[in-house]
């Protein structure tokens, strides 16, 4: 049976965690005279009200979590969470429910669709609440697909499985220890971003929020124009740092424990870094050579596009949509990409696409040689069968996922590129689709609401790698 009184005081503990950092931006709101004191204050109320009152009826002297309980954790605490996130917006100038909750949907799934405009003169202690919500969401994602996720063989990640993703008594003490360093690296890595766009030329401001949404790989900004409002050295250190957040954290806080930056022993980390010099150096070369450009200009839009999208950061810097019909078939295939496993970016994830084509290779050699036993590994980690599963069945749901998406979407009466590339940008986590009205120029604004509730949930379903949600809806899940 369900655990219901140990998931209700773990719910009111995030609860709590949630209503601490709303005095963040209370503070930013109180330092600037602004009228959203009102708004946090209210919500910080509400919420830390409700943590109370899950805590008080959840409490139980032994906390004792089985694999249904998981997942139904997983999925509840990303969506009630996001329910009590959206009252400050709401509670702003009037913004509608169903906006604030697609900004805070997007917000801590990190994928950086916004509804929200004039962001330039918009109020401190909001941008700095948007910032939090993708920097919360980022480290709670890690922590997640590091802990949790391999534990749970949710697509294939049961080859990322190590001694914290046991979940026995034995190794909750190591669970708590891993998190608290992976907190503390996310940390260094985040104060690193700003220190250097603050040397870019950014206000300490600026800096900050976007050193939360740099590392976090969100793609929230203080402007409407993204990072095209800053200088070229700030192109530079995002695109740096969010190459950065594309990486697996766990493999900067082994990195600092032995002293010794070894990353190409991982296969997907060099398979991810190469893929990103590859394509950058492919697409920059294009544009020089057919858009009258400096090769350093080239380099830098090929390069921070790139990234931005591969690690589904999402920052706008130039309308890459209208460099062609080549870029446009390569950015959007490039959504599907996703970097490292244990990183904060979403989409597909380079590992499963390794896999694949170990399979693949696999498969061939079968062809030539019928009789021959053929065994792939992956990182030194032999390729099982129930792996194999895993990753098929992820795939399959991925893309099935997007095609009903797609299919709601029109139904609106979205046009098709809009449709498409917003349910395949929501899916993935990156952020900005295609075409004139959701492209990297645009905005959600003008969607109706069916359309961004249903996105909305395209975000939640992504971010939680889709089957850690599916599996709620199969009716064996509740029987026993």
């Amino acid at each position: 049976m369900l655990n219901f009184r140990p998931l209700l005081f773990i719910l009111g503990v995030f609860l709590s965690t949630l209503t601490a950092f709303m005095f963040f931006p209370l503070l930013f709101a109180l330092l600037y005279g602004e009228e959203t004191v009102g708004a946090f204050m209210i919500a910080s109320l509400i919420t830390g009200t409700c943590a109370s009152a899950c805590m008080h009826q959840g409490q139980s002297e032994n906390i004792r979590l089985n694999i249904r309980d998981m997942f139904l954790l997983t999925s509840l605490t990303w969506f009630i969470v996001s329910l009590f996130a959206a009252m400050p917006f709401t509670l702003y100038h009037g913004i509608n429910y169903t906006d604030a909750f697609f900004e805070t949907m997007s917000g801590i799934t990190t994928t950086g669709s916004t509804v929200l405009s004039g962001l330039d003169t918009m109020d401190h202690s909001i941008l700095i609440w948007r910032s939090l919500l993708q920097w919360l969401g980022g480290i709670g994602f890690i922590v997640m697909a590091v802990a949790i996720l391999p534990f749970l063989n949710v697509g294939g990640m049961r080859l990322f499985r190590t001694e914290s993703s046991d979940w026995s008594d034995k190794a909750v003490p190591r669970t708590q220890d891993m998190a608290k360093h992976l907190f503390y690296v996310y940390i260094i890595l985040t104060v690193c971003c700003g220190v250097a766009y603050h040397l870019a030329g950014m206000t300490w401001f600026q800096a900050i929020n976007h050193a939360m949404t740099t590392l976090s790989t969100g793609g929230y900004s203080t402007s409407d124009s993204s990072m095209a409002a800053f200088s070229k050295p700030a192109h530079w250190v995002g695109t740096i740092f969010m190459a950065a957040g594309g990486l697996p954290l766990l493999m900067f806080v082994h990195s600092l424990s032995q002293r010794s930056l070894r990353i190409w022993n991982d296969a997907q980390v060099k398979g991810y870094l190469i893929f990103l010099a590859f394509v950058s150096c492919s697409l920059a070369f294009w544009l020089w050579h057919g858009h009258e450009m400096t090769a350093a200009d080239a380099l830098r839009l090929a390069s921070f596009n790139v990234v931005s999208v591969v690690t589904t950061t999402g920052y706008g810097l130039t309308d890459y949509t209208s460099w062609g019909a080549v870029a446009n078939v390569a950015f959007l295939f490039l959504m599907f990409a996703g970097s490292c496993s244990g990183s904060t970016s979403g989409g597909i994830k380079i590992f499963r696409f390794q896999i694949a084509i170990a399979i693949m290779r696999e498969q061939l050699k079968q062809q030539f040689h019928p009789n021959g036993i053929f065994k792939e590994r992956y990182n030194g980690r032999p390729i099982t069968e129930d792996i194999v599963r895993s990753l098929v069945t992820f795939i399959l749901l991925f893309m099935l996922v997007i095609v009903l998406l797609s299919v709601i979407l029109v139904s609106t009466g979205l046009d098709p590129t809009t449709s498409f590339t917003g349910a395949v940008t929501a899916v993935t986590n990156v952020g900005p689709g295609l075409g004139p009205v959701i492209g990297p120029a645009g905005n959600f604004s003008s969607l109706p609401d069916i359309a961004k509730w249903s996105l909305a949930i395209g975000m939640l379903l992504g971010r939680l790698e889709i089957l850690t949600v599916a599996v709620l809806f199969h009716p064996n899940f509740w029987k026993y």
